[in-house]
């Protein structure tokens, strides 16, 4: 089933957590069975997506999500090459946080007419990355710097540029499997300061963790190591919200 606005369905579900698979860890015989336990345990939303992408059968893998989901399949591509028409959507990401023109523009130029070819609802996202206490893989291949954890202000500078140029939500990310989640202060000030959702991603563990990033203003916080890691943990969490 096709959604007709990926935006208003998950708008009206959130706030909410959104489950990230990557097809670089999760392989393609058990994404079916990934995507109903996620889809089972209530995630408003499924993003699919890689910082790097060795897997050669991206496709296949959002094809197999696609079929086996019950919400939103929305793709969250780490480059050009990361689109399916199997998708819902596609996040149109522009690292704001970053100086890197390929992906602030160069790498959404590329992709705009197998897009357009796929009939993808496409949802502009202003993607921010913050200091996490390591270096990620987002920030490795990016080849940027992420945004000082006690630079509040700074943050929000750029989720305000991002609003003022369309962007239909902020996503604030520490990385996958990050040292540290974004600071809650820094989420805070950021949903204090723009009039669109917030995403928060990257380092979210505990239940405490993500209630806290849900406090401080976030309406959706992405969940993608710990299903990988636990999904008994994953459970617990999602049974408490």
């Amino acid at each position: 089933m096709k959604f007709a606005s990926v935006y208003s369905s998950l708008n009206k579900a959130g706030p909410g957590v959104l489950a990230l698979i990557d097809p670089d860890r999760v392989p393609l015989d058990k994404i079916a069975e990934v995507t109903k336990f996620v889809c089972d345990n209530g995630v408003k939303g499924i993003l699919v997506g890689s910082s790097l992408l060795v897997s050669p059968y991206f496709d296949e893998h959002v094809r197999a999500v696609k079929e086996n989901a019950n919400c939103p399949v929305i793709l969250f591509p780490g480059g050009s090459h990361q689109v399916s028409a199997h998708a819902d959507a596609i996040f149109f990401l522009s690292l704001l946080s970053g100086r890197n023109s390929e992906f602030l523009i160069g790498e959404q130029v590329k992709a705009v007419f197998l897009i357009k070819e796929c009939n993808l609802e496409v949802i502009p996202v202003g993607y921010m990355l913050i200091e996490s206490g390591k270096c990620t893989a987002v920030e490795y291949v990016s080849n940027t710097k992420p945004i000082p954890r006690s630079k509040h202000d700074i943050a929000v500078a750029h989720a305000l540029a991002g609003q003022y140029f369309g962007m239909k939500y902020i996503y604030l990310e520490a990385g996958s499997g990050a040292e540290n989640s974004v600071p809650k202060e820094m989420v805070k000030k950021v949903k204090e300061n723009i009039e669109i959702p917030l995403i928060v991603g990257g380092g979210l563990r505990t239940y405490e963790d993500i209630k806290a990033s849900f406090d401080a203003g976030a309406d959706f916080v992405v969940l993608g190591s710990i299903i990988e890691r636990s999904r008994e943990q994953f459970k617990d969490i999602m049974r408490r919200f």
